[in-house]
């Protein structure tokens, strides 16, 4: 681009740099290249005639500028058409969650309302619109992104929890008048949140029973129907059969005679299938609900072949149509119902409460569900080993051609799927990749995209947050990697990371703790210097299931809506990931997963400790060993030691040498 603008300007001086000659040559040779560096260069230089007439040059079609002015006009039209809407149903501020009718974390393309009325893609958060207003809350892991996206389009950011910066609930309250109507699709709000606003605008009518986004979405996709398959008992240790049974018993526990559940994890978890009806989350779209001898599953038909129906008939389960759910729950009386109120929608809850009695409690399947059997822990670590190989040969291939070859964000994405694909057992990744160059990591869960990208160069660092959904279980990695020379900064900011990540991974704890008790460990080395991370330290993760699996955390607060705060047991899963995030300039995050173990029991209790069960090298070229006590450079030299052992193995001559350096000790 240099180049193009100086022979615009008739001076030919930075042709005397044989790279940016050779970067010239490139172009003209590569219309694909230029295509791209435009787009990602676009708010700098896509309204730029000599740009335009370079394009033209190379036979780009015009149409590619016009593109992202469409993108920034289509928010402000969608919210007028809402508006309109809004008014002929007389609603006077509209509610949209970033949820589906089940309160998935993450929801299939034709759920993706609070996008396509916002352009907010992060995964969380809450639009609400008035007639005079449109504001979107989302918590600190998307604050740069979502001002990003959000800019020109005329919504507001609300940074939660932040000072001065109102609830939703909080917002409305002051916004909206005595007699004026709350409107929101009643099928993609939860019933505790539909209790809040109750509670907090007791003189406002709700209005649920409309899906106003729905009425203006002309080409909303169609809702997802993939097959239904059954996970083998080989893989979770455990049948279905005994699975309802120890759900049923915890019925009995609550005095419920009816289970209503909708959390499609949990039932998945429960009857031993998977699907594909969210991506990177192996669910089926359903509902379930229980009593002490029935069960009745709502699912599109068309998802079960002639296989799984009789695999489900032999469990004893009746099949309804999807959503059939509603009518069937409006006739149930005069029980006493176990739900969720933070995952069950409030549409279905206000069809059975006043008729019934409802025990609020968290879905006994989330629990049982977290605490992984040994058949199950023993495949989750051959699911490692295998990711431990293709992340680490990706991170070979990425420091051995680095500035030798073409590399942006999305090919190198690209290139470690590519890796994972050639492990036995790999499914599918088990989220979107988060591949972050230099100042786009400070985004904590940025996403680059084929038409918003950055070009790797030799220097500074690549963050890479993904994983693989394995017949063995689900895999969530973060390393950050050397490209190029760092600043001393920079090396600190990643040896305090690493040091997070490592006294984490070795903690020594007395049963009953919960995540809370721990999170200093991995916070110590930034609060000392005044520094922190503005997200949870670790979640629990699922088996072949959700990356992101509660009851199980580690915070350094209570935020009881995440409800992760479970006491560590036997058999969680849980991410160890703290980071540091540093706007405009780099983003560091280290993450290893953690398998909950027990260890000595003597007369002061029972013991527990963490097996790191992430086996991938934490870049030495970015470690101030300076910086760390004799302990820590200890706890680094013996993780590098299983690291080699368990993973070089599974390598060639280059890699494993390669390998060897890099968990060198230091």
């Amino acid at each position: 681009l240099s180049y193009f603008f100086c022979a615009e300007n008739g001076t030919k001086k930075l042709l005397k740099n044989r790279k940016n000659l050779q970067m010239h040559k490139n172009f003209r040779k590569n219309r694909k290249t230029v295509r791209q560096i435009l787009n990602h260069h676009f708010d700098r230089f896509g309204k730029c005639d000599r740009i335009k007439m370079l394009a033209s040059h190379l036979k780009m079609p015009t149409l590619f500028f016009e593109k992202k002015d469409e993108e920034k006009t289509m928010i402000p039209e969608r919210l007028a058409a809402l508006r309109e809407k809004m008014r002929a149903y007389g609603v006077d501020a509209y509610l949209v969650p970033t949820a589906d009718y089940h309160e998935s974390e993450y929801v299939g393309t034709y759920f993706k309302a609070r996008t396509y009325i916002t352009g907010f893609t992060g995964s969380a958060g809450t639009a609400v619109i008035t007639q005079d207003e449109a504001c979107l809350w989302t918590d600190g892991r998307y604050f740069v992104q979502a001002a990003k996206e959000l800019a020109g389009t005329g919504v507001t950011l609300m940074k939660m929890g932040q000072e001065g910066v109102p609830t939703v609930e909080e917002y409305l309250a002051a916004n909206t008048k005595e007699g004026m109507t709350i409107g929101f699709d009643g099928r993609v709000v939860n019933e505790m949140l539909g209790e809040a606003l109750e509670k907090t605008l007791p003189e406002r009518f709700l209005s649920y029973r409309s899906d106003l986004i729905g009425e203006i979405w002309s080409d909303r996709p169609a809702l997802s129907a993939e097959p239904v398959w059954i996970l083998d008992a080989k893989y979770t240790g455990e049948s279905a059969a005994e699975r309802l049974a120890k759900v049923r018993e915890k019925m009995k526990e609550n005095g419920a005679e009816v289970h209503i559940l909708t959390a499609l994890d949990d039932i998945a978890w429960m009857l031993n299938i998977r699907g594909n009806d969210i991506p990177c989350n192996p669910v089926v779209l359903s509902y379930l609900v229980l009593t002490e001898t029935e069960s009745h599953l709502f699912i599109q038909e068309e998802t079960l072949n002639e296989k799984v129906k009789q695999y489900l008939a032999d469990l004893g389960i009746s099949l309804h149509p999807y959503d059939a759910v509603y009518d069937f729950v409006s006739g149930i009386t005069g029980k006493t119902i176990l739900l969720e109120k933070a995952k069950v929608n409030y549409t279905i809850c206000q069809s059975v409460m006043g008729s019934n009695t409802i025990v609020n409690v968290m879905n006994p399947a989330s629990s049982l569900k977290a605490v992984k059997t040994p058949v199950e822990m023993e495949n989750i670590r051959k699911a490692h080993i295998k990711d431990g190989v293709a992340v680490t040969r990706f991170a070979y291939w990425l420091k051995k051609n680095i500035g030798k070859i073409p590399m942006d964000e999305v090919s190198v994405a690209e290139k470690l799927e590519s890796f994972r694909k050639e492990q036995e057992g790999f499914i599918e990744p088990s989220f979107g990749t988060i591949s972050a160059y230099g100042p786009n990591a400070a985004m904590c869960h940025y996403q680059a995209t084929k038409d918003n990208f950055s070009v790797l160069q030799p220097k500074g660092m690549y963050l890479v947050d993904s994983g693989g959904q394995y017949y063995e279980g689900t895999t969530d990695i973060t390393r950050t990697i050397v490209v190029g020379p760092l600043t001393e900064e920079e090396k600190e900011h990643f040896t305090i990371t690493a040091m997070g990540t490592l006294r984490l991974g070795n903690a020594k704890f007395l049963h009953g703790c919960i995540g809370i008790n721990l999170d200093y460990l991995a916070r110590q080395a930034f609060w000392e210097r005044g520094l922190d991370f503005n997200h949870g330290t670790g979640h629990g993760v699922g088996y072949l299931l959700n990356v992101h699996e509660r009851p199980n955390g580690f915070r350094w607060k209570m935020v009881p809506e995440r409800m992760e705060n479970a006491v560590l047991e036997e058999g969680m899963l849980t991410s160890d990931e703290p980071g540091i995030y540093i706007e405009g300039s780099h983003g560091i995050r280290l993450e290893n997963e953690l398998l909950t173990c027990e260890g000595e029991k003597n007369e002061y209790g029972q013991f527990m400790y963490f097996e790191p069960i992430t086996f991938i090298p934490m870049d030495l070229d970015a470690i101030n060993p300076d910086m760390m006590t004799a302990e820590e450079k200890k706890m680094l030299n013996d993780y590098h030691k299983d690291v080699y052992e368990k993973v070089s193995p599974y390598l060639d001559t280059e890699e494993k040498e390669w390998l060897k350096t890099y968990t060198r000790e230091i």
